[in-house]
């Protein structure tokens, strides 16, 4: 199960982002970057977020922690911005939050390197995922460290925006030409034949699991939250049994 913490502080509001994360401090006494599930974009963000990063690090690829935020919606009574203020109050229960790095450094492909192998394997998982939001402009990468950390993947799994027709992005080609880390993968190969082998419905399942039911409750064609992990089971696993058709 993913760490449940009780934000304690809204820290400031992150404006890079286009769901208006925050960095709030938790009765844990750590700091986190929370996705809200009352933002514009919605619960769906959280879902992928949850689901691609828990999936990338049980193959081994660099992730800070997730986890669940619970957010009484009384903390924005204190905040001038009105924004966030209507935030906080849609907000109230499970959110999502990410571990502050600090220090952190955003990857810049210029002056950064990655292990082939690494570059490679990453390149592979963002194929899976259709992850479309790390290109050279907005790599959603950190150095920390001097080790690289995955962030930011809830413009991922596209076809959960519409269910009906998920079946048909399922042998989706992935456009490796804009990937930040393309140049630096140059071995692909050995990162398909590792991870198609990795990525099993087993798997699936004990990533879905940490997925919240309230995220995935009253989903439209679904009678329960279950029978929405199994969808994300079964489009996920057909992916990677079909790997030859989109693998980068």
């Amino acid at each position: 199960m993913l760490r449940t913490v009780t934000a304690t502080r809204y820290v400031t509001p992150l404006r890079e982002g286009g769901s208006l994360p925050g960095l709030m401090e938790a009765d844990d006494l750590g700091t986190f970057v929370v996705k809200f599930v009352g933002a514009g974009q919605g619960r769906k963000v959280l879902v992928a977020e949850v689901l691609c990063g828990e999936l990338a690090r049980r193959i081994g690829l660099p992730v800070p922690e997730l986890v669940l935020v619970e957010v009484d919606p009384l903390l924005g009574r204190s905040e001038p911005d009105e924004e966030v203020q209507d935030l906080l109050r849609a907000s109230g229960g499970l959110n999502l939050g990410l571990d502050f790095l600090p220090g952190a450094l955003g990857f810049d492909p210029v002056a950064h390197t990655v292990a082939p192998e690494l570059a490679s394997r990453v390149l592979w998982f963002d194929a899976l995922i259709s992850n479309v939001d790390r290109s050279w402009r907005n790599p959603n990468l950190l150095m920390w460290h001097r080790r690289l950390q995955l962030i930011d993947h809830g413009a991922s799994l596209i076809f959960h925006h519409s269910w009906a027709r998920a079946e048909g992005a399922v042998d989706r080609p992935y456009d490796v030409g804009d990937h930040v880390l393309s140049a630096m993968s140059t071995d692909r190969a050995a990162a398909d034949a590792e991870l198609s082998e990795r990525v099993t419905p087993e798997l699936l399942h004990e990533v879905l699991a940490l997925v919240p039911d309230v995220w995935l409750a009253d989903e439209p064609g679904f009678a329960k939250a279950d029978a929405v992990r199994e969808a994300y089971v079964g489009h996920l696993g057909a992916r990677v049994q079909r790997h030859e058709g989109w693998r980068p």
